[in-house]
């Protein structure tokens, strides 16, 4: 794709590589490690939607499908060549698109979204994520406390934890 900006001097063109998701197949997004694409990868099935909404064989094609794109990733995991934040981001993620684009077909929503892990207040993912930022914070605190150079506001202060969190790291009990 070429992208033309033209200024009253002149006139400046780009070029600008495009990656059309519908020309990749489920093979060639995990061969090539294109795992960012999954969420996307409903869109292929777009035009498809009355059909899979009105005949349940369909639907249920369509989420062997996506039960082959869960049990792929639980492989990939499983090798670690990604972790369960990935993991589960990318299935959050194509949950999030299948919900948005498949608005007007219930089936296929309730079928391939719910399949996916659905929406979730607080993501799986995000859970992973603060059990290691809430880790990274504790051992913070205790390589201060370790110091001993630095009072328990102070410490609670630096690791952004609370005092009582800091005090029962360092042992006291609080009243």
């Amino acid at each position: 794709m070429k992208y033309v900006i033209v200024t009253p001097g002149r006139t400046v063109q780009y070029d600008i590589p495009i990656m059309k998701v519908q020309k990749y197949s489920l093979d060639d997004i995990f061969e090539k490690r294109l795992l960012m694409l999954i969420p996307f990868y409903i869109f292929s099935h777009e035009k498809g939607f009355p059909e899979y909404n009105s005949n349940e064989q369909k639907l249920a094609e369509l989420k062997a499908e996506y039960q082959i794109i869960l049990e792929r990733l639980d492989e990939l995991e499983q090798q670690g060549v990604i972790g369960a934040f990935d993991r589960r981001t990318i299935i959050e993620l194509s949950s999030d698109v299948i919900k948005e684009i498949a608005q007007k077909y219930e089936n296929v929503q309730k079928g391939v979204g719910d399949m996916m892990g659905g929406a979730l207040i607080e993501t799986e993912a995000r859970k992973i994520l603060n059990q290691g930022i809430d880790l990274a914070k504790k051992k913070t605190a205790i390589k201060l406390l370790k110091m001993g150079k630095l009072t328990i506001e102070e410490i609670a202060e630096c690791s952004e934890l609370s005092v009582t969190e800091v005090e029962q790291l360092a042992g006291f009990q609080t009243v």
